[in-house]
């Protein structure tokens, strides 16, 4: 097989979920100075969104941050739904990394006046045992695209209503924090991908992510984990989704250690092919 390996300095435009604070702006950030990309950063207001600017730019010269697991409260769906629709126009992970998550609560009332808080559904839901034990039942939580556009959204007039991100967000946008580490669980991390067309190099501690449907049949999913088994690959990531074409048709997505371009792996895939209905790579990345 061949691939072309990753050329980072043929990205001159770099899309994230956005407004600006978001963690997926500081994940983006990160990336830069991994590769030392020179490119402009565009943010926009939703995954789903990102996704389609990238196919309908389908260039090499676009790639895209966006947010797939966090350790709370798992994989991101949206995210996972699109990556099978990436296949057409080979957008590929070329690159992980994982961010710290410490949410705060910010705004520009008392906390005792609070009576709306507004943050993305991920953020609410972490901070829910905090949002119960600090407020009353007639709370309202109000979901917004990402945390910093909860932020943005804040208005010095309006002191009860208040927003959940990040502190670095609050000093971005000039709002004040009313109470720092309030994420009901201290080891939360959200894991950040970056997508492009192009196939990153082989480092030796590398991941595969696929993506595949097979034949409504019994066993057929049961043949796909034997092959790779049989070729000694550790998986550390299964997961379904509908196909949404069909009731009880499903995609799989698949994480592994190792490389596309290593001897096993392209054996296994071999093997694999005649087997399924769809079969795609969605990559073979490291983190950094």
């Amino acid at each position: 097989m061949e691939y072309e390996i990753l050329d980072v300095t043929k990205i001159r435009k770099l899309l994230f979920l956005g407004p600006n604070g978001s963690y997926s702006d500081f994940a983006k950030d990160k990336f830069i100075d991994a590769f030392d990309i020179n490119c402009v950063s565009t943010n926009l207001k939703s995954i789903s969104g990102i996704i389609k600017a990238l196919k309908d730019e389908n260039t090499e010269n676009i790639a895209a941050v966006i947010p797939i697991e966090n350790s709370i409260e798992g994989i991101v769906r949206e995210t996972l739904d699109n990556l099978a629709s990436m296949k057409k126009e080979g957008f590929k992970i070329i690159a992980e990394t994982t961010m710290d998550v410490e949410h705060a609560l910010i705004g520009y009332g008392n906390k005792k006046d609070i009576k709306i808080i507004r943050s993305h559904p991920q953020a609410l839901a972490q901070c829910k045992q905090y949002i119960q034990a600090n407020f009353p039942d007639t709370l309202i939580e109000e979901a917004t695209l990402s945390t910093s556009a909860a932020v943005k959204s804040l208005n010095q007039k309006e002191k009860n209503i208040a927003a959940i991100a990040s502190t670095a967000c609050a000093d971005m946008y000039g709002a004040p924090v009313i109470e720092k580490s309030i994420n009901d669980e201290v080891n939360n991390k959200t894991r950040f991908i970056l997508l492009g067309k192009f196939l990153a190099p082989q480092t030796g501690k590398d991941k595969t992510s696929i993506t595949f449907s097979t034949e409504n049949k019994a066993g057929a999913l049961s043949k796909v984990l034997t092959i790779l088994d049989s070729y000694n690959i550790n998986m550390s990531y299964i997961d379904s989704r509908p196909s949404k074409k069909e009731l009880g048709e499903y995609i799989f997505y698949i994480d592994f250690e190792g490389h596309i371009t290593d001897e096993k792996v392209q054996m296994a895939f071999a093997d694999l092919k005649p087997l399924l209905k769809m079969f795609y790579v969605i990559g073979s990345y490291s983190a950094i």
